[in-house]
């Protein structure tokens, strides 16, 4: 799970000089270097001086490196009982693996959109509002949901799609697309190698990326997405979880609304309209 030490780095990387950024891979890679290293070492590992990673933690907003130790200690003695928790093998009884299962799922929910900045739904919302079209794009798992998310914003906007490469015809439909254009990106483990090529095709069309992933790929796709939403995604291990994507999914949908209510309302009115002419609904 990302600590907010690295919610603050993945805030803020694409604004850190190049020696703040070496610093901020190698904290990325291992947040706990911060409990277990000196200031001085962290700058060994990093290749710069200490005056460097002293003011890389004043550009996150911290005081000194102190500071920084003393909330990695906090959060970590919050969190162990619920790593204690997650390792837990499923018993064979019912009702505890499905109490279990509950509070699991509470916990990544409730981690997942406390973590969320209070600017960031605005933003993308009217990402979304001016985009000509919004596509969807998953894979594997990923791939039903983004059909899932294709459908519920069919119903708040227009030109709503979903790149699906049906029958590897990749070109005809990325042909579609255009400047401005909104593509929400779905992406848990494991990822396609096709992933990069169709990320630079959007970059270079100008696309918006939103993108909705687990906290380890988080900074890589800050990389070259506008928005980033890191989902927590513990599990059992066998079978993943995406409660946090499809929620995460629904508020997107609900803070499209909040900003365009008239806009909405029209449009579920026509296709309730268009429903009753073709006798669809009951």
């Amino acid at each position: 799970m990302a600590s907010r030490l690295i919610l603050r780095i993945q805030e803020k990387y694409s604004r850190l000089t190049s020696s703040e950024q070496k610093i901020a891979t190698v904290l990325i890679e291992n947040q706990g270097l911060v409990e277990t290293h000196k200031a001085t070492e962290l700058a060994a590992l990093a290749g710069v001086s200490k005056a460097t990673t002293a003011r890389f933690f004043r550009s996150l907003g911290y005081a000194d490196f102190e500071e920084v130790r003393i909330q990695a200690r906090e959060e970590r003695n919050s969190r162990e009982p619920f790593v204690r928790f997650d390792a837990m093998p499923e018993t064979g009884s019912l009702g505890r693996t499905l109490s279990e299962h509950l509070d699991l799922e509470q916990r990544n929910l409730t981690r997942t959109f406390e973590e969320i900045r209070a600017d960031l739904l605005p933003e993308i919302a009217g990402i979304l509002k001016n985009a000509p079209r919004v596509w969807f794009l998953g894979f594997g798992d990923e791939y039903g949901i983004a059909r899932l998310g294709r459908t519920m914003f069919t119903r708040l906007r227009h030109g709503v799609h979903q790149i699906e490469g049906s029958g590897q015809d990749w070109a005809s439909e990325l042909s579609m697309t255009g400047p401005r254009d909104a593509l929400i990106l779905l992406t848990f483990e494991p990822r396609p190698r096709l992933l990069p090529v169709l990320l630079n095709h959007a970059r270079t069309t100008r696309m918006r990326i939103i993108t909705i992933t687990d906290h380890a790929y988080a900074a890589q796709a800050g990389r070259f997405s506008d928005c980033v939403l890191p989902c927590h995604t513990a599990s059992y291990g066998i079978v993943p979880t995406h409660a946090t994507m499809i929620s995460m999914l629904r508020l997107l949908a609900l803070s499209y609304l909040g900003q365009n209510a008239d806009a909405v309302t029209q449009r579920i009115a026509t296709l309730d309209a268009i429903n009753e002419e073709l006798n669809l609904s009951e």
